[in-house]
């Protein structure tokens, strides 16, 4: 667990909840449930980041698993982050349609700050482009 304070004025509680490699059985989600229960029951509110990082062959029962994690941290009104989720655990999650919900969703660049990794592509000849060569006149094939 770690504490963090900014500038004196806001103190955030952050507990890291590491999810194990092996799958999971349904057995093991109540399980789980039960341990982040016992450990957040008591404290002051604050983060819960679960690392999936070890989760390399996610199925239902993985996806149940952090579902009903976060349903447990937000019952016990504690925010809930899913990092280092693997492409197949985020391809899964979507599927499923949570991909929002359960994976950490990429962050969009803030006004007036650079997108980083994004590429602007522009066909040939979009008037958009200012393009001297773009003619409009119907039939013109250039």
């Amino acid at each position: 667990m770690r504490i963090r304070a900014y500038a004196g004025l806001i103190r955030v509680t952050t507990l890291v909840f590491r999810l194990p490699g092996t799958t999971p059985t349904r057995a093991d989600v109540a399980v789980r449930c039960a341990e982040l229960a016992e450990t957040l029951r008591g404290r002051d509110r604050g983060v819960v980041i679960c690392d999936v990082s070890a989760v390399t062959r996610p199925d239902l029962v993985t996806i149940e698993t952090l579902a009903r994690l976060r349903l447990t941290a937000k019952r016990l009104g504690w925010r809930w982050e899913t990092r280092g989720a693997g492409a197949a655990l985020r391809d899964l999650a979507g599927l499923l349609g949570l991909a929002d919900t359960l994976v950490e969703a990429v962050r969009q660049a803030e006004e007036r700050e650079q997108a980083v990794g994004v590429e602007e592509v522009v066909e040939r000849g979009d008037p958009a482009a200012g393009e001297p060569h773009h003619d409009q006149r119907p039939g013109h094939v250039p």
